[in-house]
């Protein structure tokens, strides 16, 4: 198969929805939806529901299949799908075929939730996924710091499909390593921590980073991106600047509001509710003022 038009997808601002919830606690499908109309008016070309920012963890089944659905349906053809799975093999493996049903182009596979994680068990893991959907392309989400590039080089070797990564482990070092161990130009290289690893990653290698904040201000992402792409790296700063803050508070505690600062960003901005899930909780009183202000002087 030809997965030249997925791998460049991956090469862009890789937006991860959040998922909104109405007053009574259930999927709010009419704000996902325009939600997600907003981010491709933006120009998002990537999308990836049932990611970390859309509370994955925290969804049912249904409510995955749901969210799926509703995305490839206002995606079209103008932005790639790539679908979060994961959980244990049989259900990741009944999630991509309903996503490969559903009409999306990509899986991403979510870290194996295990405490004991082994380089062939991480291999094998997601060899079982990628061989069962052969048409679509396969993206580990790499959180591991002690999964080697050779690991990966052989799970690229056993499947085609396996187009690229998302890297998240916070060590532009290791990352650099481990690309070329695993193959620099086989994979496509995502930073998966976003806006505040993505120049680091960029220099690097990476050629695509993924993206929370893209739900709040489009134009700031799609920004750094453009700057990265011309090699600017001084202006790529200046976002990173502006964003700094904003991206600290959601990293914060070992991210305990990652998904709650992008919520209340987009509730200040009167776009959706700021309901999260346990055992994430909405932002605390205080800092839901610095959000606010924050956000104000952003080009939204």
């Amino acid at each position: 198969m030809d997965y030249s038009p997925l791998r460049a997808a991956l090469a862009d601002v890789v937006a991860i929805p959040v998922t909104p919830y109405d007053a009574e606690g259930a999927v709010d499908q009419d704000t996902y939806r325009a939600l997600l109309r907003r981010l491709l008016d933006s120009g998002v070309k990537a999308v990836t529901p049932n990611g970390n920012t859309g509370e994955f963890y925290a969804l049912t089944l249904a409510e995955r299949r749901l969210v799926t659905e509703l995305t490839v349906a206002e995606a079209g053809d103008r932005a790639a799908v790539l679908v979060g799975v994961g959980h244990d093999v049989a259900t990741a493996v009944e999630a991509a075929r309903h996503a490969r049903e559903a009409g999306a182009g990509m899986v991403m596979v979510h870290q194996p939730v295990h405490p004991y994680v082994s380089q062939d068990g991480w291999v094998d893991y997601h060899r079982a996924i990628a061989e069962a959907v052969p048409e679509l392309g396969v993206v580990p989400y790499l959180r591991n710091p002690l999964i080697e590039g050779s690991a990966i080089a052989r799970l690229g070797e056993a499947c085609p499909n396996v187009i690229g990564v998302k890297y998240a482990v916070p060590d532009a070092a290791r990352f650099a390593a481990v690309a070329r161990d695993a193959g620099l130009d086989r994979f496509v290289w995502v930073a998966g921590l976003a806006e505040l690893y993505a120049p680091s990653y960029w220099a690097v290698g990476a050629i695509g980073f993924t993206s929370g904040l893209v739900n709040v201000a489009p134009k700031v992402s799609l920004d750094m991106l453009g700057a990265l792409r011309a090699g600017d790296y001084p202006a790529a700063m200046k976002v990173w600047e502006q964003i700094r803050r904003f991206e600290d508070l959601r990293a914060a505690q070992q991210s305990a509001h990652n998904v709650s600062v992008v919520k209340e960003a987009l509730a200040a901005l009167g776009l959706c509710r700021r309901d999260i899930r346990p055992p994430s909780s909405a932002l605390p009183e205080p800092q839901r003022a610095e959000v606010a202000a924050l956000i104000q002087g952003w080009a939204i």
